[in-house]
């Protein structure tokens, strides 16, 4: 592991040099909040048409009203007002099966991921903690399920209910059935993304990401923000899953980060956090930056199997940049032509996202605004044909 450290920590650092080279164009920003629900003009000193919302792309506003009180992190989740599950242990073998190798759907550190058919029809996807690692995951645990309880929106998965007792932690999250983004951008699903969906996945990522860091009581830092903790539903839909690393932020309004042992996965990590354990928000917004290139490119951070001068995802964008080789970029497997200028902007936003300070980085609530930004040219300029 610290090899791999060391060699993240060296990719970052030419990658350092490529950002100092290359400063990413001007963006149109955005006036309104999209976060929240009013709709009066939302572009200012820009020639964008403004793109009313689909019922599949609605702005993600925060579920909350302002008499509505904001969640607070009591030591003792409950799941009362979540649409709770309370269920036990025999009721979830029988969900699963017993956990039947044919009900698995998912794996990672914290365990495996079984579907859940509950006798009253429902669907719902059953985390079961691997009993070799209890007690070092005593603490994901019970933090996953903390946060999980206290938050409710649109773009982050359900928790349902949990059991910890005696040697079974297990967590009961929404089902959501269209798999991974991971999955998507490799095909496996026979249809592949097109150009606006994979913009309407980022901006419902987008849209999570900043509910987390902005409008919850306190602040909370996923710290595994990656294609493969992307889950999508039958619309394309987007909900970030995966609470085990998250943790809150600074609670004291002067401190700037929280100091932590580095955990995340390799190619997403903040290099400001690898070399300070110092996390903040900004940490997310790297990993987004990663993501983002993913999304168009389909390529995952790190392919060992390409050539050597292809490994690194973030680097051989940055080269293809600067040798004007936007077109080169995007995933082959996308036969639709996008305008080049739609794809440079998408393109410097992800780079100005994984910029290697964390102070050149933008927070998530401007990144969404400014996808929002990207899709309305985009869809202007296809309207325009």
């Amino acid at each position: 592991m610290a090899g791999t450290g060391i060699f993240a920590l060296c990719c970052i650092s030419l990658c350092s040099c490529f950002f100092k080279k290359r400063k990413p164009a001007g963006h149109t920003v955005l006036s309104k909040d999209v976060y929240s629900s009013k709709s009066s003009n939302i572009y200012t000193n820009s020639s964008f048409e403004r793109v009313p919302p689909s019922p599949l792309r609605a702005i993600a506003s925060p579920r909350q009203t302002s008499n509505s009180p904001r969640f607070s992190m009591s030591p003792s989740p409950r799941l009362t007002g979540l649409g709770s599950i309370h269920l036990n242990f025999n009721q979830v073998a029988k969900a699963t099966q017993n956990f039947s190798p044919a009900m698995k759907i998912g794996k990672g550190g914290f365990g495996i991921v079984y579907k859940g058919h509950l006798d009253d029809g429902r669907v719902v996807a059953i985390k079961r903690a691997k009993r070799d690692h209890f007690k070092d995951q005593k603490n994901e645990f019970s933090r996953e399920v903390e946060l999980l309880a206290k938050i409710d929106h649109q773009n982050l998965v359900k928790l349902l209910g949990f059991i910890d007792k005696g040697d079974e932690r297990l967590i009961i999250t929404e089902y959501v059935p269209n798999g991974t983004l991971r999955v998507h951008l490799d095909g496996r699903r026979g249809r592949i993304l097109d150009f606006n969906q994979r913009l309407g996945i980022a901006i419902d990522v987008a849209h999570g990401l900043t509910y987390l860091h902005m409008y919850s009581e306190k602040q909370i830092i996923h710290r595994d923000v990656k294609s493969s903790n992307i889950l999508l539903t039958n619309t394309m839909r987007a909900k970030v899953a995966d609470f085990g690393f998250a943790r809150l932020g600074a609670e004291d309004s002067e401190q700037s980060h929280v100091n932590t042992v580095v955990k995340g996965t390799v190619g997403y990590l903040d290099p400001e956090y690898m070399k300070s354990h110092q996390l903040t928000a900004k940490s997310d917004v790297y990993s987004f930056g990663i993501l983002l290139l993913e999304i168009l490119t389909s390529r995952r951070p790190v392919e060992l199997k390409r050539p050597i001068d292809e490994r690194v995802t973030l680097i051989w964008v940055f080269e293809k940049l600067e040798e004007g080789n936007v077109l080169d970029l995007v995933d082959p497997k996308m036969e639709e032509a996008v305008d080049g200028e739609i794809l440079m902007r998408f393109f410097e936003l992800a780079i100005q996202c994984a910029a290697p300070v964390r102070a050149d980085r933008p927070d998530m609530k401007l990144v969404g605004e400014q996808l929002w930004g990207i899709r309305a040219e985009y869809h202007r300029r296809s309207r325009r044909g």
